[in-house]
């Protein structure tokens, strides 16, 4: 089988293999001194399928080591047609990974596990289905979130309700073996305009972080029209055994390429969050690059005192910053726009931008010569809202176009300066206001370049801009993992 050539768009700072076919992580866990991060991976293509766990491991969130794919599907197996989402514990100086049991005409997927007691190179599967069928008045089933907590294991599971609810299903165990169904832990709202006919929901990849005595859910919505959807976060306590939200929920990420978040606890007691950002350009244009997914980059996830879920970058990932190659400070009229300087198509990017109060301000990135191909984002003060805008962010109309927005408050308010972290990796890009948002973008440039970005203004008066850019220097993710046939599995 032939190679395809190296595909420009692939990102070289996010961690994925060179080519194939990943979604949702899973199992992430820090163990012997190693964070571990697992992933569904196809490694015979860039198309779902034949669907496995690819394996990386780092000391430092920096340098990334691939080793052997931990799960593969057994022929005949209850997992025949896919070892799909969970998550993984270390425990008695070894991992445990639960996952789903994916097979054909099933349409529930029953949690089962693995054990690894070499670090993660080899696994042994258990005989048989950990928890073999779902509960009553269900019709979904599917993503194990185990952890440990007042001494007892507890396991979350996505589900939806017969009522077209999305739930996640709650079960305790003294053992990690023997488990005991305690009942919904949470379900979505009922819609109050719902009829017969009104589309249910199911929640896949339930993730829960503690805060004290403040707790957050976080769930990806899938319906079975239009398969995932987005991701939201509930924040809450429990009472009773149940999760009690405090407030409604709310997007997690702003952006429309984010989905399947997972959730690690590191040593230093940070919560960080890896999702999946998928293609958005046609699969015909994916399948001939040779690859198609990649993971976010390490994210630390905080809960601030009024209750709002923040993310940044890991702060690790400063260490990948290399020359600094813009660093500008000035103003932007309608008519003059600010020449910034020329970036790679890996930078980082910190922002303090002053917004003009009788227009829209912000940054352009230039991706062709004659400034017909860019990414715009801009500020609001109208709206109180950040927009990304992608409409002219490829010169091929297989890639996907769109307007995306998230709430910026602080920009209604004339002379407060707006920050922002900007970090863009080949196709992807992911914006953070300081305030804590995070909006996910992916993008296709084909211009001729190079690269370069404007500060830009649409007000009558001016905009004010300070911006610093540093070329990304991501050498730690090194080779693949190996195919599936070298996994190890009984």
């Amino acid at each position: 089988m032939s190679t395809p050539p190296v595909d420009f768009h692939l990102p070289s700072a996010h961690l994925r293999p060179p080519r194939d076919w990943i979604n949702d992580p899973n199992g992430l866990v820090f163990h012997d001194g190693h964070y571990h991060v697992f992933f569904q991976y196809n490694p015979f293509g860039p198309q779902h399928a034949n669907t496995h766990w690819g394996h990386f491991r780092s000391p430092d969130l920096i340098h990334w080591e691939p080793l052997p794919v931990a799960l593969a599907p057994t022929p005949g197996g209850d997992d025949e047609d896919g070892c799909y989402s969970g998550n993984a514990v270390s425990v008695d100086g070894g991992l445990v990974a639960f996952y789903s049991a994916n097979r054909t005409g099933r349409w529930w997927q029953p949690v089962t596990t693995a054990q690894s007691h070499d670090g993660g190179y080899t696994w042994v599967k258990r005989p048989e289905l950990l928890i073999p069928e779902p509960p009553a008045g269900t019709t979904m089933y599917r993503d194990p979130y185990v952890w440990r907590q007042d001494g007892c294991w507890r396991m979350l599971v996505g589900a939806a309700l017969a009522d077209g609810r999305g739930v996640a299903l709650l079960y305790e165990s003294g053992d990690l073996e023997h488990w005991a169904y305690r009942g919904p832990f949470h379900t979505s709202s009922p819609d109050p305009s719902a009829t017969d006919t009104a589309d249910p929901v199911g929640w896949e990849c339930p993730q829960y972080a503690i805060f004290g005595d403040r707790r957050v859910l976080i769930v990806s919505d899938w319906t079975p029209q239009d398969g995932p959807r987005h991701v939201t976060v509930h924040v809450g306590g429990e009472e009773h055994g149940r999760f009690a939200a405090a407030v409604a929920p709310v997007p997690l990420d702003h952006g429309p390429d984010f989905y399947a978040p997972a959730l690690l606890k590191a040593p230093d007691d940070r919560w960080l969050l890896w999702g999946w950002s998928w293609e958005a350009r046609d699969g015909e244009w994916s399948d001939e690059a040779g690859w198609a997914g990649v993971l976010t980059l390490p994210r630390e996830l905080t809960l601030a005192d009024d209750g709002t879920v923040t993310q940044r970058p890991a702060r690790e990932l400063l260490a990948l910053r290399g020359e600094r190659v813009v660093h500008r400070t000035g103003l932007a009229t309608r008519s003059r726009s600010l020449e910034l300087g020329q970036v790679s198509r890996t930078f980082d990017l910190t922002a303090s931008l002053v917004p003009d109060a009788t227009g829209s301000s912000g940054l352009r990135l230039l991706t062709s010569t004659d400034g017909t191909e860019y990414l715009d984002i801009t500020l609001d003060p109208a709206t109180g809202q950040l927009t990304v805008d992608r409409d002219h962010a490829s010169g091929d109309r297989r890639a996907r176009a769109g307007t995306f927005t998230m709430p910026c408050a602080s920009a209604k308010v004339p002379g407060t300066p707006v920050e922002l972290r900007i970090v863009v990796d080949a196709s992807i890009a992911e914006i953070y206001l300081a305030t804590g948002q995070a909006l996910t973008v992916r993008f296709y440039p084909v211009g001729d370049g190079p690269w370069r970005l404007q500060a830009r203004t649409t007000g009558s008066g001016h905009s004010g801009f300070t911006v610093e850019a540093w070329d990304l220097t991501p050498g730690g993710i090194r080779g693949e993992p190996l195919l599936a046939h070298r996994a190890q599995n009984a």
